[in-house]
């Protein structure tokens, strides 16, 4: 069992905060408000540690470098928004894939990411295109 310093309570609390998988920077910059002098080797060196515990688990989706989770976490799948590159978890599988393999393929288990926008960038979004619409149109040059 590793030993509880701030730093590492820090962390984990990043996580139970948020509840939704972190990059490094990401668990940087929230466990970062508890302790502002948190440094990105250390916080390498908790996840390294928390994920060998059994206490965290990496999540590996494509193009992205890993990024971590509470290992508590039952199967579930995961969104990523475009915008932001935020990873959010889905509590919900869309069952046995096991028909889509190809013929004389076995398969052992799944993986599923979908792709979009999360309400707070679709948020973002519709607010800059309403003050857009508001605003006066721009003389023209000439």
């Amino acid at each position: 069992m590793q030993r509880s310093t701030r730093q590492r309570i820090a962390i984990a609390g990043a996580f139970a905060s948020t509840h939704r998988p972190l990059s490094p920077q990401e668990v940087l910059e929230v466990a970062g408000k508890a302790i502002p002098a948190l440094g990105i080797a250390t916080v390498y060196r908790h996840l390294r540690d928390m994920t060998e515990s059994g206490e965290l688990q990496a999540v590996h989706l494509p193009g992205l470098n890993p990024m971590y989770e509470l290992a508590t976490h039952e199967h579930h799948h995961h969104f990523q928004c475009s915008s932001c590159q935020r990873v959010f978890d889905i509590h919900e599988c869309p069952g046995e894939l096991s028909g889509l393999a190809p013929r004389g393929f076995s398969v052992h288990s799944h993986a599923l990411t979908l792709y979009g926008e999360c309400s707070d960038c679709r948020s973002l979004a519709r607010k800059a295109k309403a003050k857009a619409a508001e605003a006066p149109p721009k003389p023209r040059k000439g």
